[in-house]
């Protein structure tokens, strides 16, 4: 399957892989490069020499393509949009804020510009100001979250835009993939599944909780604070609730979540760790190859548009 995303990226698949912050390190980034799609390096909080660092390491575990996402509302987040514009990867994919002011310079540095966007203002916003694409992500998708859902946003983002649209949010499998490319959609992202790779270093446990996880078990906390957060539910998640509920202060809650998804990742801390992930957590079923994973979506896609025939006919 070839798409614009595929020409825009130069790749074999028109897959993302999503920017977790501490997920998507150099590891995981290098093996979803190599299996066909495009890798992503977060930035997440971490200083600039922290990033550089793992774009030089992904360069040493990959030839392919590959990206940076860079969290806006990070306190260094001028610092690691310079090292982007040294380092020259292919793309920089944005979140948590507008990226207009470093627009010219990472065009400049023949870097391409990815935002993702919750909102068709903002992604027409985004095209305006030369973005090369928009990942319109729905609220199924997992960590900081819009409201509109994958199936009624992407439609209304690529009847507004002109530029490639990539799908996020809630696509676990191959019948997902054919749902975002019969929405107009010229690529996926996925972030939640590749939790499971074996090439994400996150703790076995935080992966385990994700083959674990039942339906409903991705939960939203933070509403209240105006950054919702989507995680899978545990202690820590009902101490937000409970928070909430009672009235607590911004600080007082946004304390509670400081050092959170460390917990998850580094120590296995499945209780008091945030352990961020989507509402397709319930369908993630085992750990596999990065590469494995990106071939399930397409590799399926075929059966699942007879099947969609067979019943029309």
């Amino acid at each position: 399957m070839k798409t614009r995303l595929c020409e825009l990226l130069g790749i074999e698949y028109p897959i993302i892989q999503g920017g977790m912050a501490w997920v998507a390190t150099a590891e995981l980034a290098a093996a979803v490069s190599n299996g066909g799609g495009i890798g992503i390096i977060a930035a997440g909080g971490a200083p600039a020499d922290v990033v550089r660092e793992q774009i030089k390491k992904a360069r040493t575990l990959t030839d392919k393509p590959f990206g940076v996402n860079v969290m806006l509302m990070s306190p260094f987040a001028d610092e690691v949009m310079q090292v982007v514009i040294e380092e020259k990867p292919e793309v920089v994919i944005t979140g948590a804020g507008n990226p207009g002011k470093y627009m010219a310079a990472l065009k400049e540095a023949g870097i391409k510009i990815m935002p993702v966007i919750a909102s068709v203002a903002m992604a027409k916003k985004m095209e305006k100001d030369g973005a090369d694409a928009v990942i319109a992500e729905g609220t199924e998708a997992g960590g900081h979250i819009g409201e509109l859902t994958t199936m009624v946003l992407v439609p209304q983002v690529i009847d507004a835009v002109e530029i490639p649209v990539v799908a996020a949010g809630g696509i676990a499998d191959s019948r997902g993939a054919v749902a975002a490319f019969a929405l107009g959609a010229d690529g996926i992202q996925v972030g939640t599944r590749f939790i499971c790779a074996e090439e994400c270093i996150a703790h076995e446990n935080y992966k385990q909780a994700v083959v674990k996880a039942k339906d409903r078990d991705a939960v939203v906390t933070g509403r209240t604070t105006g950054a919702p957060v989507r995680a899978l539910k545990n202690k820590l998640t009902r101490e937000y609730d409970r928070l909430e509920k009672n009235g607590a202060s911004f600080e007082e809650i946004e304390q509670l979540g400081v050092g959170g998804l460390r917990r998850a990742f580094q120590e296995g801390d499945v209780q008091m760790g945030s352990l961020m992930a989507g509402q397709s957590a319930a369908m993630v079923t085992k750990i596999e190859p990065a590469a494995d994973i990106i071939r399930s979506y397409f590799n399926g896609t075929e059966a699942v548009i007879e099947e969609i025939n067979s019943k029309l006919k």
